[in-house]
């Protein structure tokens, strides 16, 4: 089950509605086959680890990382596969919070006389599968955020563009991997142009969505997020009218959404957070500067968050200090810290909820 879990990680981020699994399956003691959710969701993994080694799957044990589904979507029901398979036996972690499926795949293998066990490793498995199941039970996506600092807490030196060091910046790539889309914020772009991508040799294919936050579309039509807009998803949340510079936008390729604003001229979080789920998006990766990411975490809407500290001290050098960030982080209710060395820099990882 631990090896199903390694492999349902190879696809987290990349698996649209559908959930991120892996299987394993094991015949005479010997792994035969293994297989993870295609990219986009399909196939399923038990389907991509049965066609994998077809002729030697029969009486032959299955174990899933989450309860095989029982209901016909995009495709046929994998219970059914794996039944017509003649697999004798089936393991998995835990239930899938789908309605359509929870519960029943256990039902059907025992109908089919085929053994069947759940709930191994279900700890691990319900941290795995948390944004997964908040996407179905609550309706919203599941928010990581990062921030890069230096030892005295600034998010920006003004004399060098990075403060982090290469192993720091690489890890921020592994995290965008790993979520469906990005949220940033015009000031971002402005200050940084960024690309916002996923570049890991191998993992280029897995960069997200780029959405960004921009009432007044200051955005500049020059910045590389623009121009590579065609060739990657981009959506730029906006409120005030502007048609001539929306017109130029929509001719690169950018897809634009008007989004009301509070008493206080601020987009609405909830609001910005449920527009990107309508969109078919599950995790996002908050990747902005301070304003922005201490209002996530005043309003309680980051479950996960990793905080890159170098070992430099800025001092006079340092700008946008992250010291109400922290206040607000200590306030969470629920924090589980786990600490990485990075060879100089450390990422704190705090799990919030």
């Amino acid at each position: 089950m631990n090896l199903a879990l390694m492999q349902a990680r190879r696809s987290l981020g990349n698996t649209k509605n559908n959930p991120a699994v892996g299987c394993v399956i094991v015949k005479d003691d010997v792994i035969v086959s293994a297989g993870n959710t295609g990219f986009n969701g399909t196939p399923h993994a038990e389907k991509n680890a049965i066609f994998y080694n077809k002729r030697k799957i029969k009486n032959s044990t299955l174990y899933s990382s989450l309860e095989p589904c029982s209901n016909y979507g995009k495709t046929p029901p994998c219970v059914k596969l794996i039944i017509k398979s003649k697999i004798k036996k089936v393991f998995f972690s835990i239930n899938d919070p789908d309605k359509r499926s929870y519960n029943k795949a256990k039902k059907e293998f025992k109908k089919a006389k085929i053994f069947v066990k759940k709930n191994i490793n279900r700890v691990q498995s319900n941290l795995f599968y948390k944004s997964y199941i908040k996407s179905k039970n609550k309706g919203l996506p599941f928010v990581t955020a990062k921030i890069a600092v230096s030892k005295d807490l600034f998010t920006i030196n003004k004399k060098e563009k990075w403060i982090t060091n290469k192993y720091s910046r690489g890890r921020v790539h592994l995290l965008r991997s790993n979520h469906d889309c990005l949220l940033t914020t015009s000031n971002t772009i402005i200050n940084d142009n960024p690309d916002l991508t996923c570049r890991i040799n191998g993992l280029e294919h897995t960069s997200p969505a780029r959405i960004i936050l921009d009432k007044n579309l200051r955005i500049p039509l020059n910045s590389k997020i623009i121009k590579t807009a065609k060739k990657k998803n981009t959506i730029i949340f906006y409120n005030k009218h502007k048609l001539i510079k929306q017109n130029l936008l929509k001719n690169f390729g950018v897809k634009l959404y008007k989004i009301s604003l509070d008493e206080s001229d601020n987009f609405i979080l909830i609001d910005v957070l449920r527009k990107i789920k309508s969109f078919g998006f599950s995790r996002i990766f908050l990747e902005s500067g301070t304003r922005l990411t201490e209002a996530f975490l005043k309003n309680y809407l980051i479950e996960d968050f990793h905080l890159f500290v170098s070992n430099k001290m800025l001092t006079i050098n340092g700008k946008n200090n992250f010291i109400k960030g922290m206040s607000y982080l200590r306030n969470c209710k629920e924090i589980i810290k786990v600490k990485v060395n990075l060879l100089g820099d450390e990422m704190i990882s705090y799990r919030l909820k």
